[in-house]
């Protein structure tokens, strides 16, 4: 059993070692998710190869818990790079948000002031009391 366990940790660290390269390397952030999903397996591997030799139970827990947040990880880092366009992988300057906000209402900004303020991009698009009639001034 003994050289059973030295050869399965031997494998697990060289795989894990192989995984810390790739994931250094990795041009892509797949790449990258993908090294770190073997390495997590091969730390899991390695606590399971222990816990075979000396006959504990109590690790269990830390398997589940370590299994889960590589799986998580690596699905949500996959939902993110699949739905991310070319190019969209950068942060955009809040003048290129109110750009795209406008193509998308169909008009034109100017970029400078907005009544002679500057603009707020955090304002909300509606307001929160709109007066039924406005001659009046009544709120809703």
């Amino acid at each position: 059993m003994t050289v059973v366990a030295i050869v399965c940790a031997a494998l697990l660290l060289g795989a894990a070692v192989l995984a810390l390269i790739r994931a250094e390397r990795g041009p892509s952030m797949l790449d990258r998710t993908v090294a770190l999903d073997v390495f997590v397996t091969a730390l899991v591997g390695g606590i399971v190869v222990e816990a075979a030799l000396t006959g504990r139970t109590d690790t269990l827990p830390l398997l589940v818990v370590l299994s889960m947040v590589g799986f998580v990880g690596s699905v949500t880092i996959a939902r993110f790079a699949a739905a991310e366009p070319k190019g969209e992988g950068r942060v955009r300057t809040a003048e290129e948000i109110a750009q795209e906000e406008a193509a998308r209402a169909g008009k034109e900004i100017d970029h400078a002031l907005v009544n002679g303020e500057p603009r707020d991009l955090h304002e909300p698009k509606y307001p929160r009391s709109l007066p039924e009639n406005p001659e009046k001034g009544g709120d809703r």
